[in-house]
């Protein structure tokens, strides 16, 4: 990728924000309705993705790249980020609603979005919203409050097409030799599961391309499971029952996928805030670097000694540390006892990590629609 370093990766927990002016902020309206630009030579269009999940709020704001690259998010000049936890869905599990404190919360951190996609003028983007907004009883009331109080118009996608997006953001990152690749997103109130099936080159000096073979959106995430099991004090007991929870939530895909041709170069691919944090721990990172974590292959013993370090941590450890933080300190346990769950029922000897997932899949699917992707020099 090129640009500086993604400014919402900084440490966990820390949002990067700025606000800027609202007045320069009501030139645009950033929306799915956004017309497409006209695609004129030389032109420089800015891009904006949002994903709003159960936890965190996250932006990205990029622009084309107009030459040649081996991997798709080569193709994407990072121009601004933005990553806050908001706990959307704090509490939800238990009465089916989005609290009023954390809609006061996730709309201050949309109105910094709205200004920062003004402040880089914009011009074409997607705001979507997903679990949160998809179970809550209140989830087309808070999507009109969004509309009026910070003027962004967020949209509930469906699973599908959250692991469609999240299998376009970083499939490039999957081996190109490897039959298939079960990819997975952890988030905090679902799970996506994609498999990957590697497709038959058209020309030989075609990139390696991937079919999604099958897939499944599982309503168990690391918000929802921590608060069921508690996520301060893990002892092994709890973990075990988390972890058991998940891996019944998964016989269903395990047994539809039972069929599905497994390579000795089979792998895993995770894009979440639990396999980010697993691999800054197993690097033994003081502070979390995107740039060291995105695209590392961890051995299925790497991620086993992680965990275990993990599990080792009292809950100020957890918070002391500088690839976990306060705010992740009482969700990553439950997040790793998901990890376990699908790495015990999809054995593979080793995992690769993705930093990115489906903010870049948007991104990539509306430079695509537009035409401004294009891998000539």
């Amino acid at each position: 990728m090129t640009g500086t370093q993604r400014p919402d990766h900084q440490g966990p927990g820390r949002d990067t924000a700025k606000a800027g002016s609202g007045a320069a902020a009501q030139s645009i309206a950033p929306s799915r309705d956004v017309a497409r630009p006209a695609l004129t030579t030389g032109a420089r269009h800015t891009y904006a993705a949002l994903d709003l999940g159960t936890n965190n709020c996250r932006l990205l704001i990029a622009r084309p790249e107009r030459r040649p690259r081996r991997r798709d998010m080569d193709f994407l000049h990072v121009v601004d980020a933005f990553s806050r936890i908001v706990r959307l869905g704090e509490g939800l599990g238990r009465t089916g609603r989005i609290s009023e404190p954390a809609i006061e919360r996730t709309i201050d951190a949309l109105c910094i979005c709205r200004d920062k996609m003004a402040a880089c003028n914009v011009n074409r983007a997607r705001l979507v919203a997903t679990q949160a907004c998809r179970g809550a009883v209140n989830g087309d009331e808070f999507v009109a409050r969004v509309r009026e109080r910070a003027g962004l118009d967020l949209e509930i996608i469906d699973r599908e097409t959250e692991a469609g997006f999240a299998a376009r953001g970083c499939s490039s990152l999957a081996d190109p030799l490897a039959e298939s690749v079960l990819l997975f997103d952890i988030g905090g109130g679902s799970t996506e599961l994609v498999w990957l099936t590697r497709s038959p080159r058209l020309h030989q000096d075609d990139p390696p391309a991937r079919g999604l073979h099958s897939w499944t959106s599982l309503e168990l995430g690391v918000v929802s499971l921590a608060e069921h099991f508690g996520g301060k004090t893990v002892d092994a007991q709890t973990f075990a029952a988390m972890k058991n929870r998940a891996r019944e939530a998964l016989r269903h895909f395990a047994e539809t996928t039972a069929e599905a041709v497994r390579c000795p170069r089979f792998h895993l691919l995770g894009t979440s805030g639990t396999v980010t944090t697993l691999a800054g721990v197993h690097l033994g990172l003081e502070r979390y670097d995107r740039w060291r974590v995105d695209g590392l292959w961890m051995q299925d013993s790497d991620a086993t000694r992680a965990i275990a370090r993990l599990r080792g941590m009292d809950f100020e450890q957890r918070v002391a540390n500088g690839c976990i933080g306060p705010q992740r300190a009482d969700l990553v346990l439950a997040g790793c006892a998901i990890f376990e769950a699908i790495r015990e029922t999809f054995p593979a000897r080793r995992t690769r990590i993705a930093d990115r997932g489906l903010r870049e899949g948007m991104l990539l699917d509306m430079m695509e629609a537009d035409g401004v992707l294009t891998t000539q020099a």
